[in-house]
């Protein structure tokens, strides 16, 4: 077996990242330590997945979208109230079918020709039209299509996207004919549900797993040998069309003093360091989507787009003032993207000794959960150590694709469990039998254990992960399958 770490170039082989040989010798380990093949099967299908296929459930307020919602995943998250308008942001939750996995995305009700936080509603559920793979579109079959569910179908028909219609509240036979009365629309075939009481539910989904491609159609930068994606992210007036003209050497984008020059990610072909890089300026995210109005609203929903599409994030900081609650958000954001990440503090020139000491002390405390990622100080303005860009992109994106071997990954979990066993709770010992990397991009990593894992002690294994094998400017991914009492102990 390979016991080189590898950066990952060719696309994975079909146990996830794992090679033939590696992934016989890893299922006979879990066979002696008394794991299910099936299950242990699923565990590296799960963490090695790539992005998912995206459903996006949309319709007029109050026909039951977070109803039909909890009843696909299983369990009630989505908030249900009897009234319009309790949703208003997209959310997004993991959904099964069938043994397909895919991404289901509840929207706020869509209306037309309304004004303010509705407006943002409406637009919310036109971006998760635009951002899905496949749309289930929610009609209020007692009460039949209206001019607002006709509206809807026209933005549906102009996306392109592949529709199914749920005819939801048909609770009995009674309401079989409110249903095919829908037939109407143009969409096809109505499928008369209840989410309430789950009637009609599987044969809906049935339709959602043909419509659903296996796997969705955006994909990382371009064909292979293509342009890297860099996508420059942060509050408004940090500095990030200046940084793009500036690596550019030339004034490819607007900057102005005003806050929010930019809307539209803005794609420029760079070459640094003898590399074509392709850079997206972003616009300034400024808070909270539901709470943003207008072209800021759209323009933020088109950064997280650009951010999704992206393979590094370069998150610029203004250095000279205190690091926000929103820079943060912007941190959580690329993170739970799964990009490779940078940060750049801007207007480096600006600052005196004391701001420096401040500025250090507020990083160690407010950005710990990017401790991780690699640091430069620059200056868009004047170009202070713009040549130090580059290799910190490239060494985020060398951890975002390094993939340990299995057999080297075991004797580490080996020696840390050795050295470092769990804490005794409830006076057992839970124990990490072995584990795999079932992924890249970001690294993602499935561990197998005899009982559950507390999160504090997920963290140390992650500290002790990046210690060892680096994952510099990546974020880690670490799942955990606990050993179920019917397999025997070795």
């Amino acid at each position: 077996m390979n016991d080189q770490i590898q950066p990952e170039g060719s696309a994975e082989p079909e146990h996830g990242a794992l090679g033939d040989a590696e992934y016989a010798e890893f299922m006979e380990l879990a066979a002696e330590e008394g794991f299910d093949a099936e299950e242990v099967e699923g565990a590296i299908g799960d963490a090695g997945h790539g992005p998912l296929p995206a459903l996006a459930v949309v319709g007029r307020p109050n026909v039951g979208k977070s109803t039909l919602v909890n009843r696909i995943i299983g369990r009630r998250e989505a908030v249900v109230e009897d009234k319009p308008g309790v949703t208003r942001d997209r959310v997004t939750y993991e959904a099964e079918w069938a043994g397909r996995r895919f991404k289901l995305v509840d929207t706020g009700g869509w209306e037309q020709d309304v004004l303010g936080i509705d407006a943002s509603v409406a637009a919310q559920a036109e971006y998760a039209i635009e951002a899905a793979d496949a749309v289930v579109f929610v009609v209020d079959a007692t009460v039949g299509a209206t001019d607002t569910d006709e509206a809807v179908v026209r933005l549906l028909r102009k996306s392109g996207k592949p529709v199914v219609l749920c005819a939801n509240k048909v609770d009995g036979q009674s309401g079989e004919a409110d249903a095919t009365a829908l037939w109407s629309l143009g969409l096809g075939e109505p499928h008369p549900v209840s989410a309430l009481h789950g009637r009609g539910t599987g044969d809906m989904l049935d339709a959602v797993i043909d419509a659903l491609p296996d796997a969705p159609a955006a994909s990382f930068g371009t064909a292979i040998g293509g342009p890297r994606r860099i996508a420059l992210i942060g509050r408004p007036n940090v500095g990030k069309s200046s940084l793009l003209n500036k690596v550019a050497n030339e004034n490819r984008v607007v900057v102005n003093e005003i806050a929010g020059t930019t809307r539209d990610p803005v794609d420029e072909l760079i070459e640094l360091g003898g590399v074509v890089w392709k850079f997206v300026d972003t616009a300034g995210i400024r808070k909270r989507v539901h709470l943003q109005q207008g072209a800021d609203y759209y323009a933020s929903l088109r950064t997280a787009a650009a951010v999704e599409k992206a393979e590094v994030a370069v998150i610029l900081i203004d250095a000279s003032e205190s690091i926000s609650v929103q820079d943060q958000r912007i941190v959580t954001m690329a993170v739970e993207a799964g990009r490779a990440i940078v940060v750049a503090y801007n207007k480096w020139d600006t600052l005196d000794e004391e701001r420096r000491y401040y500025l250090e002390r507020e990083i160690e405390t407010e950005l710990l959960q990017v401790a991780w990622a690699p640091r430069v100080n620059v200056s868009a303005a004047t170009g202070r150590h713009m040549e130090k860009l580059v290799p910190a992109i490239e060494t985020a994106l060398a951890g975002w694709e390094t993939r340990v071997p299995t057999g080297r990954l075991n004797a580490f979990l080996g020696e840390l469990v050795a050295s470092h066993p769990h804490p005794i709770r409830g006076g057992k010992q839970p124990r990490i039998l072995f584990g795999t990397q079932a992924g890249t991009k970001p690294p993602r990593f499935v561990l197998f254990s005899s009982g559950f894992i507390e999160h504090g002690y997920r963290r140390f294994v992650e500290r002790r992960l990046r210690e060892e094998f680096g994952f510099e400017g990546t974020p880690i991914h670490i799942s955990v399958r606990v050993r179920e009492k019917r397999g025997r102990n070795k």
